[in-house]
């Protein structure tokens, strides 16, 4: 199994469980949870391959896409029902945040690298900035189709360092392809997104506002 896979399985389950998890925060029904998480694990991928030209894209093409997203939304559906027996106030709790943000941030780092990665193979390798763009836009791609349908403003406008620590990732991945094997690079670039976006939570880092 290749690493691209791996990022994009990983990736997909990460993101599916943010998903769900804001969903079930937001109090929509079965259906919505499923719907949010499936469009959180997917569209980033929507958007690349769509820029792209990959048509059909990943989401319908793949036979894991769709029913890893489904799959793992009902789990966090089961598992939420089962831990806090709809206690609204636990879901609102610093562990439940805790898992909402980490499972995002796996998510944000293992895309912006798959992003990066896909744009090379369809022979873009050249294009340095839009590999950079394209892997960016892959990472925070699926959470702003969960922000806007869940009714809030989109992350990758007003949380902690959120597109800026995809962009470095992305930079950081490009970077060291010069230096280490592809897969190597892929893990390293993922997990610098995952670091910064998990210090940035927790030390609440922010990009200057004006007002």
């Amino acid at each position: 199994m290749n690493i691209q896979l791996i990022a994009e399985i990983m990736g997909t389950v990460a993101f599916a469980i943010s998903g769900a998890m804001l969903a079930i925060e937001r109090k929509m029904d079965l259906f919505g949870i499923v719907f949010l998480g499936i469009v959180t694990a997917a569209g980033g991928g929507f958007i690349r391959d769509m820029t792209l030209g990959i048509v059909p894209p990943a989401m319908f093409s793949s036979p894991m896409v769709l029913p890893l997203a489904i799959l793992s939304s009902l789990a966090v559906c089961a598992l939420v029902a089962w831990l806090y027996k709809g206690s609204d106030e636990e879901l609102h709790g610093e562990r439940f945040q805790w898992i909402l943000n980490f499972t995002d941030a796996i998510g944000l780092g293992l895309f912006t690298v798959a992003g990066a990665n896909t744009a090379i193979d369809s022979g873009y390798g050249d294009y340095h900035a839009f590999v950079i763009f394209l892997g960016m836009l892959t990472g925070v791609g699926g959470g702003m189709f969960r922000d806007v349908l869940a009714g809030i403003m989109p992350a990758v406008l007003r949380k902690h360092v959120y597109a800026c620590a995809s962009l470095v990732g992305a930079i950081c991945y490009l970077g060291l392809l010069c230096a280490m094997p592809r897969g190597y690079a892929m893990f390293t670039g993922a997990m610098i997104v995952v670091v910064i976006r998990l210090l940035a939570s927790h030390y609440k880092w922010n990009i200057p506002r004006v007002m």
